[in-house]
């Protein structure tokens, strides 16, 4: 059955600003040594796979050229906007919608586009199992990362250990992000898994899957199906697509369905979700410090430093996130991260969109 794969590329990557920005979000963004965007490097690692023909990238109409930019070979056509954001539901249900509507029945996986995978062919491997499984099962088919500590930040998958096929288990159900004390049983359980919000199914699984827990959906991207290549298609989407419910693929789908099988991967998975995630993805020097640019640290130890052409000049700083951008620099504990979100909110109260 032919392969095709569905990148989710809509994200705003808020939790990296000042380097994401609302005109050039993480994905677009290089946060490796090797120069690559997590975009392209989302791309090259499926491509044993999937033909540049068959890959689709969902994102929003601000983002099309930064895709065709960066993805050169990817043919326009497969590039799908967005009128308004939706979550992942209405998103994976367009994609479906395309690739049905070209290839009839196939394969289709659904990716992020902003991850990072440290082991490529490991990784492809569990894609190959995972599309067979799909397809001789009409099953619907998520990747589970084996979790190595209590991670509260992330959904978690319930399998069961005895009811397998192969090196995949029988899904039990999901489960939202939990408090630490929940986690660290998780962890300790070995029967759950983190939920890395990558799919596998055939196209005709998943559209029988929205016309029966989804229907509203399901019809409105029927009248969207029949307007693709038709000059009405554009009026079409974004008549209909914004009416969709805001609802992620999780909830909407994955949590009231049946037939759910998950394979566990190990194969260097990082989501980068926060500038902490630079700890795990880059080396750090004798002090603790991962340093990127023209900077200078004394008596500096356990920093993420990130600067440009400028100077920066550290002394007697520890645990500390430094982030230098043309217009802005991030200066954060590394416990208080996440209050990046805070910034972001501010910076919209008091009309500073010209940093968002």
């Amino acid at each position: 059955m032919e392969k095709t794969a569905l990148i989710m590329a809509g994200g705003r990557g808020e939790r990296f600003w000042p380097r994401s920005r609302k005109n050039l979000p993480k994905q677009f963004l290089s946060l490796t040594d090797d120069g690559k965007t997590m975009i392209q490097l989302t791309v090259e690692r499926i491509l044993p796979l999937v033909s540049i023909e068959n890959v689709y990238i969902a994102t929003n109409r601000q983002y099309a050229a930064l895709v065709k930019e960066q993805l050169p070979h990817l043919p326009q056509s497969n590039i799908l906007c967005e009128p308004v954001g939706r979550n992942t539901a209405p998103c994976i249900a367009l994609g479906a919608a395309h690739i049905a509507k070209k290839h009839g029945d196939a394969l289709m996986m659904v990716l992020p586009s902003d991850h990072l995978i440290k082991y490529n062919s490991m990784f492809q491997s569990v894609l190959k199992e995972s599309c067979k499984l799909a397809e001789e099962r009409d099953s619907l088919v998520t990747i589970g990362i084996t979790p190595d500590y209590a991670e509260t930040g992330y959904g978690y998958i319930k399998f069961k250990g005895d009811v397998n096929i192969g090196t995949a288990f029988e899904v039990e159900r999901f489960v939202e992000k939990p408090n630490l004390e929940l986690a660290k049983e998780y962890l300790a359980s070995d029967e759950y898994l983190w939920n890395s919000g990558m799919f596998i199914w055939k196209v005709s699984t998943i559209l029988d899957k929205f016309k029966q827990l989804l229907p509203d959906t399901y019809e409105g991207l029927m009248d969207i199906q029949a307007a693709i290549d038709t000059s009405a298609e554009q009026e079409v989407l974004e008549r209909i697509f914004p009416d969709f419910p805001s609802i992620s693929i999780d909830y909407g789908i994955m949590e009231k369905s049946e037939n759910i099988y998950t394979i566990p991967g190990n194969f260097g998975w990082d989501d980068v979700g926060s500038w902490l995630a630079i700890e795990r993805i880059k080396k750090s020097n004798e002090n603790g410090n991962i340093i990127t640019g023209n900077v200078l640290s004394i008596s500096t130890e356990n920093c993420i430093i990130e600067g440009r052409e400028k100077l920066i000049a550290t002394i007697g700083l520890e645990d500390l996130v430094i982030v230098d951008t043309d217009d802005a620099i991030l200066i954060s504990d590394k416990t208080k991260t996440a209050d990046i979100k805070k910034v972001l909110e501010t910076l919209r109260i008091c009309n500073r969109d010209e940093y968002l």
